[in-house]
């Protein structure tokens, strides 16, 4: 398993009950998570005084509850990066801390190059692997269809002073995009996606991940250059193996250009059990 472990501003505290505790730099928020099928033993103070708490709504969807007043977004950063903090209506925070584990692999892969890298970060969300990527010197286009997503990515990447580096935004649907990319020649030496498990694009063309995972990697190794880098897929696809990420990379990336695979799940540690949190799987494929 994958492990952020060297978080400062983040901390899984304690998990149980179907629900996490987490503090986010001085904030501590409780919300639900599905993984979570353990009892909690007790419910300490440390829950009962979370500053705010998620409850789901048995007609879907759900809300916070604020015990204390919240700034409308605060900061929180892992090394030398900074990210914006917002609890949405959706549960979550703008940020999934468990991928400080890919960036910290990224950075290193990026800086270890000795060339120039141009990276393409698809389903792109709010930056963090962007910011990830622009921080080690690559160049970045972000892309993602979410308009505000986009902005929050913008804003990750000013908040930590990568306003002069060679990142592009793209507001686009993510397929349409790539399509235009391979008409236009355009290639790319590593390629990050974090596809959902369904979707809807704007023609209404139906994403499904099982059935659409397969030819979209495979379609990505055309704009992919001579020498790529890297290739990373992240899922939170219940239920899908990693080894099924790691099948398709084989029958695309390894059949064109070689180099190895390395998946698994990704997970962050839990402070008061010393227990890991299963948050998803990825697969990596990089040069030999």
């Amino acid at each position: 398993m994958y492990v952020a472990q060297d978080w400062q501003d983040y901390e899984l505290i304690d998990t149980g009950g179907g629900e996490r505790l987490e503090r986010w730099g001085d904030v501590v928020l409780r919300r639900p998570d599905p993984q979570i099928i353990w009892p909690l033993r007790t419910e300490t103070a440390q829950w009962k005084q979370a500053d705010a708490h998620y409850f789901r709504s048995s007609s879907g969807g759900g809300q916070w509850n604020f015990k204390r007043q919240l700034p409308e977004r605060w900061t929180i950063g892992y090394r030398d990066l900074k990210f914006y903090i917002r609890p949405t209506n959706f549960k979550h925070t703008g940020l999934f801390p468990e991928q400080a584990a890919n960036w910290s692999w990224m950075m290193g892969t990026i800086r270890n190059a000795g060339r120039p890298i141009k990276v393409l970060n698809l389903f792109a969300y709010t930056g963090g692997a962007s910011v990830a990527a622009a921080s080690a010197g690559a160049e970045v286009v972000h892309v993602d269809a979410a308009k505000g997503m986009v902005h929050w990515a913008k804003e990750n990447m000013q908040l930590s002073g990568l306003s002069d580096r060679p990142v592009r935004f793209i507001t686009d649907d993510v397929f349409k995009f790539v399509q235009r990319e391979e008409r236009r020649g355009n290639k790319y030496d590593g390629i990050i996606m974090d596809p959902p498990s369904y979707g809807r694009g704007p023609g209404g063309e139906v994403w499904k991940l099982e059935d659409s995972l397969y030819p979209f990697v495979q379609f990505c190794t055309s704009i992919l250059s001579d020498t790529p880098l890297f290739f990373l897929i992240n899922s939170y696809t219940t239920g899908l193996s990693p080894t099924v990420l790691k099948n398709i990379m084989s029958m695309t990336l390894v059949k064109k250009y070689g180099g190895t695979i390395t998946s698994g799940e990704i997970g962050l540690p839990i402070t008061n059990s010393g227990l890991v949190l299963p948050a998803g799987i990825l697969a990596r494929w990089q040069e030999s």
